[in-house]
C-alpha cells in the first residue's frame, strides 16, 4: 500500500454542452487551472462513449476489451487526477453508462461526446505527493507515491 495525506483546495463546477468532447475538455480545464492532483465526478449524457470494460482475459499485462455506447446514454463517473511523468495532469475516468436496460461500466477513453449536458465537479487536492507513472510489468500508468 502507498498513501499520501493532503487537504482539499479549490472546488470547481464545470458544464459541458452538446457535442463537446468531454475528455479533451476536462484535460484542457485541468491544465488551464493548473489542477495537478484531485478527483472529479461527472453526470449527464453522451452521444458516444468508448470505454475499456475489462481485459480480454485476466492476464498481466492485460489486453483491453473495448465497448462503445452510442445514441444517447446516461453517464455517471468518477476520476482521479495525478501529475504524469512530465508534470501534466493525467486523468483516469471510470464511468457507468446506461440506456434502457443496457449498462456498461469501465474506463472512459478516446471518445466521450456530450449529449445535451454533462456536469462535472472538480475537487483539487493539495499536499498530495502522488504521480502517475508507466509500469512496464502491467502496461498501465499507475499512481504511485512520489
Amino acid at each position: 500500500m502507498q498513501f499520501s495525506e493532503g487537504r482539499i483546495g479549490r472546488v470547481f463546477v464545470v458544464r459541458f454542452d452538446e457535442g463537446e468532447d468531454l475528455l479533451a475538455g476536462l484535460r484542457r480545464f485541468l491544465a488551464e487551472r493548473k489542477v495537478r492532483t484531485g478527483y472529479l465526478m461527472v453526470l449527464g449524457a453522451l452521444h458516444e462513449g468508448r470505454m475499456v470494460t475489462g481485459p480480454e482475459q485476466a492476464v498481466i499485462p492485460p489486453v483491453p476489451h473495448w465497448e462503445t455506447a452510442s445514441g444517447g446514454w446516461e453517464v455517471l463517473g468518477v476520476a482521479t487526477v495525478y501529475p504524469d511523468e512530465r508534470g501534466d495532469p493525467a486523468l483516469h475516468l471510470h464511468a457507468t453508462a446506461g440506456r434502457g436496460q443496457d449498462t456498461l461500466t469501465g474506463c472512459l477513453r478516446e471518445v466521450a461526446r456530450v449529449y445535451l449536458v454533462v456536469e462535472a465537479i472538480v475537487v483539487e487536492l493539495e499536499g498530495i505527493s502522488f504521480r502517475r507513472r508507466y509500469d512496464p510489468s502491467t502496461g498501465l500508468h499507475l499512481p504511485e507515491s512520489a
